[in-house]
C-alpha cells in the first residue's frame, strides 16, 4: 500500500560482512550508554555519510539497493516528501529550493498530489529529491497477492473499500452495535498513512546513523485489529539473529533516543527499561504515539499471523475491536497494571473461535506451517501469507452471539487452573511444568517464542477482578442483549 513501506522489498540486511564490518564495531558499544558524547554520534554519522560497510567510495557504488524499474515509475509532483535534513547538519545555510525538517514535515500531510514519495536515503538533497517517485499501478507486481487470497495486499485499493466489502450482514440489535461500532472505531485508512510516514521519515534519520538498518511498522496498526485511537509499535532491525536485550538493545535505543532529543517534529522520547526495552515518543505532527523496540522480530512474524487470521474469516476484525473496547473500558486491558495485553485479548479471542463446535477460523499454522515458518527470513514474512484463500465457515452465528459466546467461554467454560490458551495448535494445551507457567493466573501461548504473553497478570487480586468482569458481562449481556448495558456506546464512539 505505501510506497516506502519498510516491510515490502529488498531485505533489510547486505550479505553477512567480514570481520569488523558489522554494525557493532561502527558504534562504541563497550561504552555506557551516559558516557556517550554529541561528538561520537557527529564522528558515525560523518563515518557513515563519507563510506560504506564495505569502505568502499559512495561516489563509486550506490549505498542502498536499486528499487526494481517494475515497480516504480519517475515522477514530479511529490519531491517534498523526502527530507532533506542533512543540507543542515553540515552547517552551511539553506537554500532557498530545500527543506528542513520541520518544513517537510508540516508539508508532509498537505501535499495535493494523490501519490505518496518514496523515501529513499541519498547521498545528497538532490540525489534524495530525485529518488521520490509515485507507485504507478501495481497489478503485475511480485509483491501482489495473485486473486483468491484473503488478506489484502500492502499496496493495493484503499483499506476502507476493502473493509466495507469483507462486514458480515448484522441480523440482530447486538450484532448491529457491535458493526457499528467497528466501522466507526476501526482504523481508516489516513490514519495509517500518517504512521507509515513517520516510520519512513524515522527511518531515513536513523539509517545516517545505523547504516543498513530497517524500521518496520507493526502490532495493530498493520494486523488489522487497530482502532482510530491505537498507538503504533515499530521495530527497528539492526542485525540478522537475536540481540541481547539487556545490553545492546538498551544501549542503541540509548543512542536513537539522543538522535531524538535534535528531530523537531519529535518530542518527550523516554526510554523504558524492560524485558523488552522500548523507546517511546510521540510524533508531534501527526499526534500518534509510537513504542520502538530493538530487533524484537517476533513483532513482526506475529503482525502477519494475525493479519492473516483478521482478514481470512468476515467476522474476526469486529469482534476483537468490540473485545478490546469492552476490555478496555473495564480496565482488565493494561499490560502495565498487571492485566491483560491487547496482544493477549486478541489471542483469547481466536482460541475461542478456533475451538467451537464449528470453527470459525482455521489454524494457520497447522495448515499452512511453510507460510508462517519461525525461521523464515524477516524480509520474507510480509510474502509469506498472500496466498492464503478465505476460510469457509460452516458456523452461522452473528456477530452479537460470537461476542456473547466468547464472554462466556472465559467466564465459565475454559479452565485457568489447568490449561494454557493455544492459538498455534487451536485448542488449550496443559499446561507446561516450567516456572514461566505453573507460577501465573493466566497462560497465552506466542505463537512463535511459545513464551506466555500474560505473564502481566501476576497478582491474584487482578486475576480475580479480570474473571469477575467477564462473569458479570454475560451475565448481563444474555439478559438484555444491549450492548450499553457492558460498554456504553455514545462514550466509546467518541473516544474510537
Amino acid at each position: 500500500m505505501f510506497p516506502n513501506s519498510s516491510i515490502l522489498g529488498h531485505p533489510p540486511f547486505i550479505p553477512k560482512p567480514q570481520s569488523g564490518n558489522n554494525i557493532f564495531s561502527q558504534l562504541p558499544l563497550n561504552n555506557p550508554p551516559a558516557l556517550i558524547s554529541q561528538q561520537q554520534l557527529i564522528e558515525a554519522d560523518y563515518n557513515f555519510r563519507n563510506s560504506n560497510f564495505h569502505r568502499i567510495p559512495l561516489n563509486a557504488v550506490p549505498r542502498f539497493p536499486t528499487i526494481p524499474s517494475h515497480d516504480w515509475i519517475p515522477g514530479t509532483s511529490t519531491s517534498h516528501v523526502v527530507h532533506t535534513v542533512q543540507a543542515i547538519s553540515q552547517g552551511r545555510k539553506r537554500r532557498g529550493d530545500e527543506y528542513g525538517p520541520s518544513d517537510l514535515k508540516r508539508q508532509r500531510f498537505h501535499s495535493p498530489s494523490p501519490c505518496l514519495g518514496v523515501v529513499t536515503p541519498a547521498s545528497s538533497p538532490a540525489a534524495a529529491r530525485k529518488a521520490a517517485v509515485p507507485l504507478r499501478n501495481t497489478a503485475l507486481s511480485p509483491l501482489t497477492p495473485k486473486p483468491g487470497g484473503c488478506v489484502p495486499p500492502l499496496r493495493s485499493e484503499p483499506r476502507s473499500s476493502v473493509t466495507n466489502r469483507l462486514l458480515p450482514p448484522a441480523q440482530d440489535k447486538l450484532s448491529q452495535q457491535v458493526l457499528e461500532l467497528f466501522q466507526v472505531c476501526q482504523q481508516q485508512n489516513d490514519d495509517l498513512e500518517k504512521k507509515e510516514l513517520c516510520r519512513a521519515q524515522l527511518q531515513w534519520e536513523i539509517q545516517r546513523l545505523i547504516p543498513h538498518s530497517r524500521v518496520y511498522l507493526a502490532g495493530s496498526s498493520l494486523n488489522g485489529f487497530g482502532s482510530r485511537s491505537s498507538d503504533a509499535d515499530l521495530c527497528l532491525v539492526v542485525q540478522e539473529g537475536p540481540m541481547n536485550q539487556r545490553t545492546d538493545a538498551v544501549y542503541i535505543l540509548s543512542l536513537v533516543q539522543k538522535l531524538f532529543y535534535r528531530l523537531t517534529y519529535i518530542e518527550r522520547p523516554q526510554l523504558i527499561r524492560a524485558k523488552v526495552p522500548i523507546l517511546k515518543f510521540r510524533d508531534k505532527v501527526s499526534g500518534v504515539e509510537f513504542d520502538l523496540n530493538v530487533n524484537n522480530v517476533v513483532g513482526i512474524r506475529n503482525t502477519f499471523l494475525l493479519r492473516t487470521y483478521a482478514y481470512i474469516e468476515n467476522r474476526v476484525r469486529p469482534i476483537i475491536l468490540v473485545v478490546k473496547k469492552w476490555a478496555r473500558h473495564h480496565g482488565i486491558n493494561d499490560a502495565s497494571r498487571g492485566t491483560l495485553s491487547s496482544y493477549s485479548l486478541v489471542l483469547m479471542v481466536l482460541h475461542y473461535l478456533q475451538t467451537l463446535p464449528e470453527p470459525v477460523i482455521p489454524c494457520l499454522q497447522r495448515e499452512y506451517p511453510e507460510c508462517f515458518n519461525p525461521s523464515m527470513d524477516i524480509h520474507l514474512v510480509p510474502e509469506g501469507p498472500r496466498n492464503i484463500p478465505p476460510y469457509t465457515s460452516k458456523n452461522e452465528s452473528t456477530l452479537g452471539d460470537l461476542f456473547l459466546g466468547f464472554l462466556k467461554y472465559y467466564a465459565t467454560v475454559f479452565n485457568w487452573e489447568k490449561y494454557m490458551i493455544s492459538v498455534r495448535e487451536a485448542k488449550a494445551l496443559p499446561r507446561p511444568n516450567s516456572k514461566e507457567w505453573k507460577q501465573k493466573y493466566i497462560c497465552v501461548e506466542e505463537p512463535f517464542e511459545r513464551s506466555n504473553t500474560a505473564r502481566a497478570v501476576h497478582e491474584k487480586v487482578k486475576f480475580d477482578a479480570i474473571k469477575a468482569e467477564f462473569l458479570e458481562s454475560w451475565r448481563i449481556l444474555q439478559l438484555k442483549k444491549d450492548l450499553n448495558f457492558i460498554l456504553p456506546l455514545r462514550a466509546t464512539l467518541q473516544k474510537r
